[in-house]
């Protein structure tokens, strides 16, 4: 039986801590702590959308992810001097701007892009999937602030949204794996969805073996009920909103 670094149950999340309104300059922020895994989320409206959309009455929901140098036991080279995006920061970016995309109803923002920063403070694993589900608190902050100001209308936010890695270590299903735990994982996943209990996104990969549809199944199944636990955490914070 793998015993986890930090005591955790096989399938136990780690200790969830939002902190709103974390930036004073932003529309919506949020400092999230996932474990030792700390990341700054900020929603910022900008009036414009790209050039595909001109015209077309629809929003745009993008995203920015990055890691300060300290946030790794090595320092991470900034990528202005590299003076390139490196391809895994890219994948990131996409994957946190088209899960935000899928819950939000982007006629109801008008022309107008949502940009979602993450900067990983501290990483310790799982830090797509914490930006996620900070970047879902920030964003519902940011569309409640536009109602306020009375430049939208109506919430246009539809399904709350998170999501969390799932592995296997030492032939055991862990979820919510922190960075020694991935490192040596056999099959790591990372489940993105809604709550209506609807898929945004599944990334599975073998490391070293095949893995077979069974325990592709029970992964999903431990995921999905630890992104019901986390999406509950995100109604209660934001029960004064709703």
């Amino acid at each position: 039986m793998v015993e986890r670094i930090d005591g955790r149950e096989k399938d136990e999340i780690r200790k969830i801590k939002i902190t709103r309104n974390y930036i004073s300059h932003a529309d919506g922020s949020v400092f999230i702590e996932m474990g030792k895994t700390r990341i700054v989320c900020t929603a910022t409206v900008e009036d414009k959308v790209p050039k595909f959309l001109a015209g077309k009455g629809s929003g745009w929901i993008t995203a920015e992810y990055d890691m300060i140098p300290g946030a790794a036991p090595q320092r991470i080279v900034r990528a202005q001097t590299t003076g390139r995006i490196n391809g895994r920061t890219h994948e990131i970016q996409r994957l946190i701007g088209r899960s935000l995309r899928s819950v939000v109803d982007l006629n109801k923002i008008g022309e107008r892009t949502i940009w979602i920063d993450c900067d990983v403070i501290e990483a310790d694993g799982g830090t797509r999937t914490a930006s996620i589900t900070g970047s879902f608190i920030a964003l519902f902050d940011c569309m409640h602030s536009l109602i306020e100001r009375k430049i939208i209308d109506i919430m246009p936010v539809e399904n709350f949204l998170a999501a969390v890695s799932v592995g296997i270590v030492d032939g055991e299903i862990l979820v919510d794996l922190c960075f020694k735990e991935d490192s040596k994982a056999q099959v790591d996943m990372n489940v993105v969805m809604n709550s209506r209990g609807e898929l945004i996104e599944v990334q599975s990969t073998a490391e070293v073996n095949p893995f077979s549809r069974e325990d592709f199944d029970k992964m999903l199944e431990k995921a999905t009920a630890a992104i019901e636990e986390i999406i509950e955490i995100q109604k209660k914070i934001l029960s004064q909103n709703l």
